[in-house]
């Protein structure tokens, strides 16, 4: 699925930009090369759910980390 054909709709679109930053850097923590040309289709699922998987658990820790500073 490339960039222009999202099956999710975001709550705030201005965080696509954001979303797409931590995913290339996510990846290049993992070593995992993305395709240039938004095509995931040769990609290893394996790769892809790992990137994402990383995505999550950080947005979480971020989510975490502005929950906690609202209750000091």
């Amino acid at each position: 699925m490339g960039a222009g054909s999202r099956s999710n709709t975001l709550v705030v679109p201005q965080a696509i930009g954001a979303l797409d930053q931590l995913k290339y850097e996510v990846a290049q923590e993992l070593g995992i090369a993305i395709p240039q040309d938004g095509y995931y289709g040769n990609m290893v699922t394996r790769d892809t759910g790992s990137i994402g998987g990383q995505i999550t658990k950080r947005l979480v820790q971020i989510a975490e980390q502005q929950l906690a500073g609202q209750f000091k």
